[in-house]
């Protein structure tokens, strides 16, 4: 009997290769979508498909597609699907943030009754790094209790009066003053030693409009921020979006050519075929695999139906990840990770737990 590698090298037929690794796309629907995670799965073929550590430290790779402080875009090669959605996930709904929590309206005249206003409070991103601050204690007797390290205080005080200095003619923005009341009119209040611990704690955007006054209206509120996560209330969100798509891969059968190629380059809406010298002739090319959403239009067209394979890489995901504006993007996908961690390392102690609790006494 032949041994089983232990290495999942590529022994398969090509078929079942392809089915093992893509996701192929048709025109009624994908194929090919489920994972193989049993390890015997193939066995009759001398493949062994179970979970290699070695082989995943060799192929898992991080490619940094681009990063800027809105948005960061990078690969993740050789996870499974199930890894990289957990990553999502807690990129979007467990990687903290400071947020308005708790608001004190002295005085409101405005138009916009006490709640609606607390809940627009709530969702302006505070520029602030929230890894320097502590959970607020739910202690009972202990949840009013406040200080430096766990609470950032904001007051907004705003009157509308009238403009002395404006035509008759002129417009509302003109004829009065503090009309709009925006996020920068939030004005930080330093407690105990946060003034030598931080420079200026502002709204990450001081243009966010929160309510529009008329002459004799005021506003004027204290706001409390403490550490909460995205699963509690969407204001904790660090992202804007966290998303991952699988990586295109586009096949030419057989050499498309001439009129044919000139067809298929305007047919694609997305731009991924481009034309190139081929035998005196022209020939279409797959230029830009990526920039491909699979909208499946190229194999729509009969003549190209059977010459133009269509398929997605089911280890190699395309993540982007957008801020808010209050870390950047790759500090809070490496904060995800931390996070992923700890959450295995909790699980490895309960099992490690249980299996110690089945353990039969000695005697």
């Amino acid at each position: 009997m032949s041994k089983k590698k232990s290495s999942k090298s590529s022994i398969l037929p090509q078929d079942i290769e392809e089915k093992r690794t893509r996701v192929s796309m048709q025109l009624d629907a994908p194929k090919n979508t489920e994972s193989y995670d049993n390890h015997n799965v193939f066995s009759s073929l001398g493949f062994d498909n179970r979970f290699n550590l070695e082989d995943f430290k060799k192929n898992f790779q991080i490619k940094v597609i681009s990063s800027s402080e809105e948005e960061a875009i990078f690969d993740l090669i050789g996870i499974d699907a199930a890894i990289a959605n957990a990553l999502r996930r807690i990129t979007i709904s467990e990687v903290p943030s400071m947020a308005i929590e708790h608001v004190f309206i002295v005085n409101n005249t405005s138009v916009i009754q006490d709640e609606v206003l607390a809940h627009r409070l709530g969702l302006i991103p505070i520029k602030v790094d929230p890894r320097k601050f502590d959970y607020r204690s739910t202690a009972p007797n202990q949840e009013t209790q406040i200080s430096d390290t766990d609470t950032i205080s904001f007051s907004l005080d705003v009157t509308c009066t009238r403009n002395p200095k404006a035509p008759d003619d002129a417009q509302p923005d003109e004829l009065y003053l503090n009309r709009c009341v925006y996020s920068r009119d939030l004005i930080w209040k330093p407690t105990g030693r946060q003034t030598d611990q931080y420079e200026n704690i502002r709204p990450v955007h001081e243009d966010i409009l929160l309510a529009k006054l008329v002459p004799g209206q005021n506003i004027n509120l204290e706001v409390q921020c403490v550490k909460g996560i995205g699963k509690t209330h969407a204001k904790w969100q660090l992202v804007n979006t966290a998303s991952y798509r699988l990586l295109p891969e586009i096949k030419i059968v057989e050499p498309i050519t001439g009129d044919e190629a000139k067809k298929l380059v305007e047919t694609c809406p997305m731009g991924v075929f481009d034309i190139e010298d081929y035998k005196k002739t022209t020939k279409a090319v797959v230029s830009k695999p990526r920039q491909c959403t699979m909208c499946r239009e190229c194999i729509r067209q009969p003549e190209f139906a059977d010459n133009i394979k269509l398929n997605r890489v089911k280890d190699h995901f395309i993540f982007s990840v957008e801020s808010s504006g209050i870390l950047l993007p790759t500090e809070i996908f490496s904060e995800a990770i931390k996070i992923f961690m700890n959450k295995i390392d909790a699980l490895q102690e309960e099992i490690e737990s249980l299996a110690k609790a089945d353990e039969p006494e000695d005697e």
